[in-house]
């Protein structure tokens, strides 16, 4: 086993908040016991030597009301140096945070029902619930239910507290609109069969250096059958998954092994004790949620504004005028996306131009632009694992790139990463870049680059992208992404997705050592 394993084994993981205390009175962690405090959402920063940690809040549902904003946006100015980030899997990080001021942080959250159980660690991560839960026409149902049910059964549960790797679950009733599942150990997918309301099954999905999107168990469940289903699964998994190598211990490597016919035959016998019943696929989002952006009609006549931030980056301050604006034209509450962006929803048509004024006045304009579909890691900055600067370049090449690409007729999807284990999923986007380093080849220095994947998509393609030969310097990648938009802008055909484009006119058109040549032209399609 490995030492994460060893040390699971001698403190079932959850009891670090019992140390959390005495680490904090002492200022210093055991460093034994270090790689526990993943458990309660807490890693150290980049460098590790200085002793400072960050730390990821859970947003149950993914919707919290304003005054948790405050709370948030608060703990951020008071221990956090002013920053605040929204993730991909709509959740909030701090950084800059010291041992000593983690009890207080917690305290100061659970008073706003937001909590870090389970945030991080080998266990069941957030549940991602679709923001579009109870607001959208196409919905079939409201999964908040649902979602809410899972909180201490699943995510969080001690039950769940040692499982051969991280498990992560996502929840949707608006499957034409939201591919998120695909890159989740579970996916729920609720649609409609013949009049009645079930939820298709996907298990496996997960992409770090090497990735496997998810595949259906083939099955029809029932809404109330749902959470029962999930423990099921998650159980299994934590009794058979692998453990002896944490490269290859998450569930899509005992999907891959067993298939998901023998898998949920496994589950059914030893775990469920009845057959599920089978049934067809749900609906297919053709952009995977990359497309739900700008302002939406609710199904009661309001409006849900879904706001762009830069690469999740925003501060305190906005964090308050956003709380304020919740409750100035919505109801006091605001959604967390799986895209780094949030939603005011319940808003008044009437009100809905006033809105998107105050929002454009903070960088946070509703917008179906690059800077809605840009995702980014953590970066260099702050994470030990990346290899190269992420969040402000990527913002940098954002506002130079946005305004001379707007006249695309759909969504173009840019996430960024800087290592392979792919926290922004890059191997899933129409341009994914994996950052690394290498030698220069004239001066022999240490240099950044990005590793390009190539029109990957949780949409209707449904597949990772292809990893393109050579490489694009940091220095370049600018001008990398500008050539390719203009390329794509100057030649599509109308509606015609980048994934569609990239396949007709063919991918070796964008290998860098083509796009960045300047003595050869594209080709063109």
């Amino acid at each position: 086993m490995s030492d994460i394993e060893t040390l699971k084994k001698e403190l079932p993981p959850f009891e670090i908040f019992d140390l959390i205390p005495e680490y904090a009175a002492a200022g210093r962690i055991d460093p034994e016991k270090i790689d526990l405090l993943k458990w309660a959402g807490v890693y150290p920063q980049r460098p590790q030597e200085d002793g400072f940690l960050m730390m990821r809040v859970k947003v149950p549902t993914a919707e919290l009301h304003a005054g948790a904003l405050r709370v948030v946006a608060g703990i951020a100015e008071d221990f956090g140096r002013g920053l605040l980030d929204v993730t991909d899997r709509q959740a909030f990080q701090f950084h800059w945070l010291r041992i000593q001021d983690i009890p207080e942080i917690l305290d100061r959250l659970e008073t706003v029902g937001l909590h870090t159980r389970g945030a991080c660690g080998d266990t069941v991560r957030a549940v991602i619930a679709s923001p579009l839960a109870g607001l959208d026409a196409r919905e079939v149902i409201d999964v908040r239910p649902i979602a809410r049910a899972m909180e201490g059964t699943l995510s969080g549960n001690k039950d769940f507290e040692d499982l051969p790797r991280k498990f992560k679950i996502s929840l949707t009733a608006t499957p034409e609109l939201e591919g998120i599942h695909l890159i989740n150990d579970i996916g729920f997918l609720a649609h409609e069969v013949e009049g009645e309301v079930g939820f298709d099954v996907w298990v496996g999905g997960g992409l770090g250096a090497v990735a496997h999107l998810a595949r259906r168990l083939g099955v029809f469940i029932r809404p109330d059958e749902v959470v029962e289903v999930g423990r099921a699964i998650t159980a299994a998994y934590r009794d058979h998954g692998y453990r002896v190598n944490r490269k290859k211990s998450r569930l899509k490597y005992l999907i891959k092994d067993l298939g998901p016919e023998k898998f949920r035959e496994l589950v059914e016998t030893e775990y469920l004790g009845r057959p599920m019943r089978s049934g067809p696929p749900a609906p297919v989002a053709r952009f995977g949620g990359s497309d739900v952006l700008g302002v939406n009609p609710q199904k009661d006549g309001l409006n849900y504004v879904v706001l762009t931030t830069t690469v999740g980056r925003i501060d305190p301050q906005k964090a308050r005028r956003l709380a304020d604006l919740a409750e100035r034209y919505g109801q006091g509450v605001l959604r967390t996306t799986a895209f780094q962006n949030m939603m005011i929803p319940h808003v008044r048509t009437e009100d809905v131009a006033a809105l998107v004024e105050e929002l454009r006045t903070l960088d946070l304009e509703p917008r179906a632009t690059l800077r809605g579909t840009t995702i980014a890691c953590t970066g260099t900055q702050f994470c030990r694992l990346a290899q190269t600067e992420t969040k402000a370049r990527v913002a940098g090449m954002i506002d130079e790139l946005e305004p001379r690409h707007t006249g695309l007729d759909v969504p173009f999807v840019i996430n960024l990463t800087g290592c392979s284990n792919a926290c922004t999923r890059y191997q899933v986007a129409d341009l994914g870049f994996m950052g690394a380093l290498r030698a220069n080849k004239e001066t022999g220095a240490e240099e950044e680059v990005y590793n390009v994947h190539l029109a990957g998509s949780i949409g209707q393609a449904q597949r990772t992208g292809t990893k393109l030969r050579g490489i694009v310097p940091a220095t370049r990648l600018t001008e990398y992404t500008d050539r390719v938009l203009s390329d794509f802008g100057a030649h599509k055909a109308p509606g015609e997705s980048f994934v569609e484009y990239a396949d007709r006119v063919g991918h070796e058109r964008f290998l860098p050592d083509m796009v960045l040549n300047p003595e050869r032209e594209l080709v063109n399609g």
